[in-house]
């Protein structure tokens, strides 16, 4: 399939073995049973194991009530085989295990699996960087364009550009950016999916469980959007599709007795071969429905389904990064077992086994598996499929949460920036000249030039002579509310502010001054009048 890449290996698989073996081993009764004409002490029968460890297999929130005692039975032997257990005169792995009398032991060894090695991905615990306003890197720029030359400051131009700090607002206009490009939808869809599925995983980081590399945005989008009326993926590209034999069976089946569309003759046992056409498809299918790739995420998820939402929430992210075949494949059939399950007019697909534990073990190996084939492998799946088809309305919607936030987040680029007419370069009117530097360049760059274009509106303001000292004195007051460290620099003293700009002197010491001027000031004289 495409995109199918083998993923990271089973860690988590290799924890829950181990936990296994430990509960089994501390909890298995040991007694002394008498066979072969003498007594073997710290004991017991196959029958006992399977009891054992069927219960404990039931009442153990990981694997739940739905496992069978055939499923525990297949665990046994592949303990068995790793020397988990081994027969009462040591022999292992050459003979199978049985479920009657006869007698086993645990060996003295460890059997615990060493963990393996994770792999190293490059940034694989860094979750996709999304796009910003202000990313400009995948937009057509000209090349080789000429920088334009700083425009002299005036008071005018100074004023524009000071509009905001000076209080007054001045003519703008506004800028909308180019449409963004379906190529950064999908990114976006992939870096906000991935980060919300970290998030609900409880994860640190995604180091060994999912490699971000492998997620495809392109599949998130269909898998979003691409859907009919009832939610189910439509793909494009029909040969990708399920044959349509094998989508008719299903629907013979799921809406049975009332689905048999081509009115074929119905005998005693056609259900049942209608299920084996099912299965045949889906048994031989190169890889489970939830791919190799994101088997470590769906064991992940295990842990959670205590917590209903939790774990709803979990598969509704995770499902959204299958391809859109995977996807479609594995809502239909979880549809048919949920149908099938709750079906009461449906006749017994098997003499032995119930219909719903017939159908998990049928399909539920053709949904989750490793690479490697883990011993735990049939467990796991059967754990998982059970919640998801119990589930299935809910697990195959896109969570409302990331798809508000993933529209907001793109809205932004479809909304107008104001710009202040001369407050900065005009961007939509001039040539773009760009050169990559490093962040620390930038920075450094960011600082300078700002200090820079300040001192030189600074001086600007001071040079102004058409400006009156009134307005001049206003606005360096203005300046120095919005700028105190550029202000301060330049006038690090009273004097040199003095030196510059007249000090504003009192209206009563105008008067004073003016009347001085024009009536010279007549000697001092002392009179003296006194009140009869």
């Amino acid at each position: 399939m495409e995109g199918t890449v083998i993923g990271p290996g089973p860690y988590r698989a290799t924890k829950l073995w181990n936990e296994t073996i430990k509960l089994f081993r501390g909890g298995m009764p040991l007694r002394r049973h008498w066979a072969h004409f003498r007594y073997y002490d710290y004991s017991f029968t196959g029958s006992e194991a399977v009891d054992f460890l069927h219960d404990l297999l039931r009442r153990n929130y990981n694997f739940g009530p739905d496992v069978t005692r055939y499923q525990t039975l297949q665990l046994l032997k592949k303990f068995f085989k790793a020397h988990v257990i081994e027969d009462i005169k040591g022999r292992h792995g050459t003979e199978d295990f049985e479920d009657n009398g006869h007698l086993y032991r645990f060996p003295s060894q460890s059997p615990l699996k060493s963990f393996p090695t994770r792999p190293l991905w490059r940034d694989s615990s860094d979750v996709p960087r999304l796009i910003r306003w202000d990313d400009y890197e995948e937009l057509p720029q000209q090349e080789n364009v000429a920088p334009l030359k700083p425009a002299v400051m005036t008071s005018d131009l100074w004023n524009k550009r000071h509009s905001v700090a000076i209080g007054d607002v001045h003519e703008c206009k506004l800028i909308r950016r180019k449409e963004m490009t379906p190529k950064q939808v999908d990114h976006t869809w992939k870096s906000m999916t991935v980060a919300h599925l970290q998030r609900v995983l409880g994860l640190k980081s995604l180091d060994g469980v999912l490699n971000p590399a492998q997620v495809y945005g392109k599949h998130i989008v269909h898998n979003v959007f691409s859907v009919n009326k009832t939610g189910i993926v439509v793909l494009e590209n029909k040969a990708e599709d399920m044959p349509y034999w094998v989508v008719s069976a299903m629907r013979c089946l799921a809406n049975w007795p009332n689905g048999n569309e081509s009115n074929q003759p119905v005998y005693p046992g056609f259900e049942r071969d209608i299920l084996r056409t099912i299965a045949d498809y889906f048994q031989r299918l190169k890889e489970p429905l939830l791919t190799f790739q994101l088997y470590e995420v769906f064991v992940n998820i295990l842990s959670l389904l205590q917590e209903e939402e939790v774990a709803t929430e979990a598969l509704q992210l995770s499902t959204l990064l299958l391809p859109p075949p995977n996807r479609r494949r594995l809502q239909l059939l979880m549809r048919l077992m949920a149908r099938v399950c709750q079906n009461p007019h449906l006749p017994p697909l098997n003499d032995t086994i119930m219909t719903r534990t017939l159908m998990l073990q049928m399909f539920s190996h053709c949904v989750l598996g490793s690479v490697d084939e883990m011993d735990l492998d049939e467990l796991l799946a059967t754990k998982l499929v059970t919640f998801m088809v119990d589930h299935h309305n809910v697990i195959f919607q896109v969570p409302s949460k990331l798809h508000s936030q993933v529209e907001e987040h793109m809205s932004h680029f479809k909304r107008a920036q104001i710009k202040y007419v001369g407050s900065d370069t005009d961007f939509s009117a001039s040539p773009a000249f760009c050169k990559q530097i490093r962040r620390v360049e930038s920075e450094e760059q960011k600082v300078i030039g700002t200090q820079t274009s300040l001192h030189e509106l600074l001086e600007g303001l001071i040079a102004d002579k058409e400006l009156p000292v009134k307005d001049k004195r206003k606005r360096l007051k203005q300046f120095q509310r919005s700028y105190p460290e550029v202000y301060n620099n330049r006038f690090p003293t009273e004097e040199s502010k003095a030196a510059i700009i007249p000090e504003k002197t009192s209206r009563l010491k105008q008067n004073f001054m003016l009347f001085n001027i024009k009536k010279p000031l007549q000697p001092f004289q002392r009179s003296w009048s006194f009140r009869a």
